[in-house]
């Protein structure tokens, strides 16, 4: 990544960071929820084989309640853990309890879960710190789901989750980015420039 487009990426992440804090505990939850029964209803999410989600961080909508509604829907149900290579490993899990404090404190699989390998046919929810209209992602800057799906190869359905006032216009992007295919917030399903989904 060139230096001027890393700066753009920094610069960005620091303007969107106060904006979380004005969501008050019982917002959160309710974007939680909110999220879960769209992606709950979405043909995609109930026919996948496996659904892989994220711990969500204290700014970020709460996918807990997302975890709870598809455990019971039939998908496998798997979470990341970050390799030392800088890409995600995908580990099965069963129930919200089995997760423990990784790495940076973030909630993952424990080290004896079974790896799934994902690919067409499976989706895979994406955190973000902004998303644009055209499934461009601004992530945290480490570039794990970038390293994982790289754009050029087939991925499984890459679902942006994201607080509403978090889609912005154009992001900063460069030709390792990979683009999401479709982005839930708490207000529903937002449409893509040009989005199949």
């Amino acid at each position: 990544m060139g230096d001027a487009l890393a700066a753009d990426k920094r610069r960005l992440r620091r303007s969107l960071a106060g904006l979380y804090g004005s969501v008050s505990p019982e917002d959160a939850a309710a974007a939680g929820d909110a999220v879960a029964a769209v992606l709950g209803e979405r043909r995609e999410v109930r026919s996948a084989a496996r659904v892989a989600l994220y711990a969500a961080l204290p700014d970020e909508v709460p996918t807990r309640p997302s975890f709870e509604r598809l455990r019971d829907a039939g998908p496998e149900l798997a979470l990341p853990c970050p390799l030392p290579d800088g890409r995600l490993e995908f580990r099965a899990v069963a129930g919200w309890a089995e997760l423990r404090p990784g790495r940076w404190g973030v909630l993952e699989p424990p080290p004896g879960a079974r790896r799934c390998a994902l690919g067409p046919g499976d989706v895979v929810l994406v955190p973000g710190v902004a998303f644009d209209r055209e499934g461009h992602r601004l992530g945290r800057g480490a570039g794990y789901y970038d390293a994982t799906f790289p754009p050029a190869e087939p991925a499984p359905l890459l679902i942006g989750v994201a607080w509403s006032f978090r889609l912005v216009g154009d992001l900063p992007h460069g030709s390792r980015d990979r683009r999401v295919d479709a982005i839930v917030t708490e207000r529903g399903w937002e449409p893509l420039a040009g989005g199949a989904v």
